[in-house]
């Protein structure tokens, strides 16, 4: 077990642990703005949803009911603007980490195969080619890379950690550039409803992929918009051929979404109003937060978009973190994200109003 262990980095959060007990120990409590993950409740509605089906004995199927299929089929089309999309085109996961971290295993990638993905990252980009034993390299540019061997290109956008959007006419021309070099590409498209400064594009729409799913596949999560991170729910859509090979291989490992999450899933899907209401507290947190940081001799770039400001003082951000520390606001060093975070922080707008209005407090 140690030989797979040790392909992987140290697990970056557990660095934080000293700097989380200095803020721990402010007068007023900790402001945990380190990790992205929800704080408000789960929306009526999908509780209802996940409570009317928890009488369900026996196995879900990994490809999910008909019901979930037409669901995430309808919202492809009606948010994304994408065409034409069949149960063929999409497939639930459980979460989307689990399928970062295991996509170039399942695709059967390994030694002499290259995975690349943005030079600022989440993690478990890094991690899923490890783990098949892949190359991995990062790119500001993707179509400056050496197509040669070159099996699956990451997309991020908008960017977790920076919030950068990546236009239309940017995504149209890596999506041609990979297709002309038989490069799979996969989207991760979770924060795709959470642009602020900027309009989101998936490489769904026909814009960018031309009517055409080949070679193309978009991630997306509804712990985000919908405050399902415990519920572990997410999707893929696209190429029909290459959902179809994961579909059968995640047959075998038993790769299945619980019958009560897809159930939910179905009643997220179907409602916007949550959706819209979640993104306005969201947008008053980021307001809010942006005005201290900023009046604090910060400097954001990027941020148009997810839940994250990429902020800056132009020192170390070991430094920032345990400045921020000793005001009791807990922030991400930006070097877990790669190098080029070396003097940036990310600060999430997941606290609760609360937790936020203490934070700006403290900053001013």
């Amino acid at each position: 077990m140690s030989a797979v262990s040790d392909r992987l980095p140290v697990f970056p959060w557990d660095k934080l642990e000293p700097y989380k007990a200095t803020a721990a120990a402010h007068p007023g409590g900790i402001v945990d703005l380190s990790v992205g993950t929800p704080v408000d409740p789960v929306p009526e509605l999908i509780q209802k949803a996940l409570v009317a089906a928890a009488d369900s004995p026996g196995y879900p199927t990994v490809w999910g009911t008909p019901e979930l299929r037409d669901a995430l089929t309808g919202w492809v089309e009606r948010r994304l603007g994408a065409r034409d999309v069949t149960h063929r085109n999409v497939l639930p996961i459980v979460g989307s980490k689990e399928l970062v971290a295991w996509l170039p295993t399942q695709l059967g990638l390994g030694p002499g195969d290259k995975v690349a993905y943005p030079s600022l990252a989440y993690p478990t980009y890094e991690v899923g080619a490890r783990l098949a034993r892949a190359e991995h390299v990062v790119y500001d540019d993707p179509t400056e890379l050496d197509p040669a061997g070159l099996k699956l290109l990451w997309l991020n956008s908008p960017s977790n950690p920076t919030g950068r959007v990546l236009s239309a006419a940017e995504l149209t021309r890596i999506v041609a550039w990979a297709r002309e070099h038989g490069i799979l590409v996969f989207s991760d498209e979770c924060y795709i409803e959470l642009g602020w400064e900027a309009d989101p594009v998936s490489v769904l729409h026909p814009d960018v992929c031309g009517g055409s799913y080949e070679g193309i596949v978009s991630v997306h999560s509804l712990s985000k918009r919908s405050n399902l991170a415990g519920y572990r729910a997410a999707f893929l859509a696209g190429d029909p051929a290459v959902l179809g090979e994961l579909l059968a291989i995640r047959k075998h490992g038993g790769m299945m979404t619980s019958a009560p999450t897809q159930a939910a899933v179905v009643a997220a899907l179907s409602d916007d109003t949550h959706v819209r209401e979640q993104r306005e507290r969201y947008a008053a947190r980021r307001t809010a937060l942006r005005d201290a940081l900023l009046s604090h001799g910060f400097r954001i770039e990027h941020s148009e978009a997810s839940l994250y400001l990429w902020a800056t003082r132009d020192e170390s951000c070991w430094s920032t973190v345990a400045h921020l520390a000793d005001l009791g606001i807990l922030v991400a060093p930006g070097d877990f994200y790669g190098e080029a975070g070396e003097k940036f922080v990310r600060v999430a707008l997941t606290a609760s109003d609360e937790r936020v209005a203490a934070a700006v407090e403290r900053l001013r």
